[in-house]
């Protein structure tokens, strides 16, 4: 069987030309579903054919090579994100199907009855914590439909908790990002955690304000400022510190804790205005939004209004319903810190992953030394996948709230159906992504605007961007190019450590706009096919955030670097 080994300039020896043809895949996926406001699906399937055409004929890749490499991808893209994805929106679901959810939506009315500040703690804080331990859009996920279980219109719960999963991807999964990066650069992933921690938190600081604005407007942020301020500054004060002194893997946790404390001080202290008229002002939007009878709840019906909310708050929560309430959480966060963060566990879980050589693809990619590559090596993570560990938590989740497992199976298998879109387009973005990877095509644009010289300190973040907008994980585009940051920060006389930790915080601005995220957010909430219009509805944050980003690293390359470590 023939070999293939990548060719960073294929067409006519250009580097340019043939960084132009490696963007195509990329500006078509954009394209429908930015401009012609196409299903996610076929968005993906469309994208898919295009680098597929890209890599056979520019890049001379064999056919069934390129298929294969397809295949590689749809398989990570089932297994394990759309798996955790599923199994996530299921436990919601057993909530909803044993009535602890709206037991729920009223423990978080209880701590503040205001929807600006609901969505800081659910979306920012409780989201953080989930991407510290989770990651993978689990995050996204059940955080959308918390939002939603405290009124929130879907499309608007969508955009919100996007947005909010920008700052603590940088250290997700347990610093899974960061120590990718070091692993494969040799650069101390310490020295890099450090250089992310003087970077993301200057995002963290105005996340909490941004949100505050999708929720309630200018309205919002003058009523609200001083408690969205504060929960900013201490997230990123925590942040900071934790990646500078403490540990890179334990970052987000701090951070999140930290910030969910100050908005629970805040509280007390000075309480926000206007609650009530926000409050009010959410219901009448919610009662008019026709959609939410698409969410996975599938009831059909809006979260109660009026009078019926009025007397569904005037029941009495007795302690044990508060527990139960909040269980289906407790029990994630405690068996996710376990089994990341107990050396034990963690490596008899580990163990258990099964690496599986990709039949007929894998020893046919070779780099430039005829080496063959490892990425096609799929890592089948059966039972230290999150999802695996959220199937776990619904069985008990189940059984705690007496819900027979023939009905909770049954649940599951209606979800699965529900989501068959969601699952398709998650495939083809992943398949995309690695068709790119493999035949040559993203390293070609990586190189290409390597290219820059000193410059490149301010367009170093925008790889990190597009690497995450492809493939949805900032672990994946670090993957892709941090040993290509620190080439090229060598070559340009820049701090390769520097370049690196910019591939990172880049990337965590790429996530919102990443069709895999985009699927996962629109499905949790109920909006399936309507993932363009949410495309729309966030690609100028992610821009504006981008560039605020390259703005701070070039002038950290310079002016700034005082900033550094």
């Amino acid at each position: 069987m023939p070999t293939y080994t990548p060719d960073l300039a294929p067409v006519g020896e250009s580097l340019l030309i043939s960084a132009l043809l490696a963007l195509l895949p990329l500006a078509t996926i954009f394209v429908t579903l930015g401009v012609l406001k196409w299903k996610a699906h076929w968005a993906g399937l469309t994208s898919l054919g295009v680098a597929i055409v890209v890599a056979v004929f520019a890049y001379g890749m064999p056919v069934h090579l390129a298929g294969l490499a397809a295949t590689q991808g749809l398989a990570f893209g089932l297994f394990p994100i759309m798996w955790i994805v599923l199994n996530a929106i299921w436990l919601y679901e057993l909530t909803v199907h044993s009535g602890r959810f709206e037991d729920l939506r009223r423990v978080i009315d209880a701590i503040s009855d205001d929807p600006r500040i609901q969505a800081i703690i659910i979306a920012f804080g409780f989201g953080g914590l989930l991407e510290a331990l989770a990651g993978f859009g689990a995050p996204v996920a059940i955080t959308g439909v918390m939002l939603m279980a405290v009124g929130f219109p879907a499309m608007r719960a969508a955009v919100i908790v996007l947005i909010a999963n920008t700052a603590p991807v940088a250290f997700g999964a347990i610093g899974i990002p960061i120590i990718t990066a070091g692993n494969l650069t040799g650069i101390d992933y310490h020295e890099i955690g450090a250089v992310v921690g003087h970077q993301t938190p200057l995002l963290a600081v105005f996340v909490p304000l941004f949100l505050v604005l999708l929720a309630d407007g200018k309205r919002g942020v003058r009523d609200t400022w001083h408690i969205a301020a504060a929960v900013g500054i201490v997230f990123a004060i925590a942040q900071w510190v934790s990646a500078t002194w403490l540990s890179v893997e334990l970052t987000d946790v701090v951070a999140s804790l930290a910030g969910i404390a100050a908005a629970v001080v805040m509280l007390k202290i000075a309480p926000p205005r206007g609650s009530v008229e926000a409050r009010e002002r959410l219901l009448a939007l919610a009662a008019s939004d026709e959609h939410r009878t698409d969410a996975p709840g599938g009831t059909g019906t809006a979260p109660a209004t009026g009078a019926v909310a009025t007397a569904t708050r005037t029941e009495q929560l007795t302690p044990k319903r508060v527990f139960l309430a909040l269980f289906p959480y407790l029990l994630v966060i405690a068996v996710f810190s376990l089994a990341k963060l107990w050396p034990l566990l963690r490596d008899a879980l580990a163990a258990t992953d099964v690496k599986i050589p990709w039949p007929w693809l894998h020893g046919n990619i070779l780099n430039e030394a005829g080496e063959a590559v490892t990425s096609t090596v799929y890592t089948f993570t059966w039972l230290s996948s999150a999802g695996s560990l959220l199937v776990l938590c619904g069985i008990v989740v189940a059984i705690v709230d007496r819900t027979p497992l023939r009905e909770a199976a049954a649940i599951w298998w209606r979800m699965l159906v529900k989501l068959r879109f969601s699952i398709l387009t998650v495939g083809a973005v992943l398949a995309l992504a690695y068709v790119m990877n493999q035949s040559g095509q993203t390293i070609t644009i990586g190189v290409w605007i390597a290219g820059t010289g000193a410059a490149f300190a301010f367009l170093s973040p925008i790889l990190g961007w597009l690497g995450t907008a492809v493939t949805g994980s900032d672990t994946s585009a670090n993957a892709l190019f941090a040993t290509l940051q620190q080439t090229a920060a060598i070559r340009a006389g820049l701090d390769p450590t520097l370049l690196v930790a910019a591939n990172t915080s880049g990337g965590v601005v790429g996530k919102m706009i990443s069709p895999q995220n985009l699927t996962i957010a629109a499905t949790a909430v109920g909006l399936v096919g309507r993932e363009s219009e949410l495309f729309r509805k966030v690609i100028w944050w992610s821009v504006g955030l981008l560039a605020a980003m390259c703005l701070l690293v070039g002038l950290q390359s310079s002016v700034l670097s005082w900033m550094l470590p």
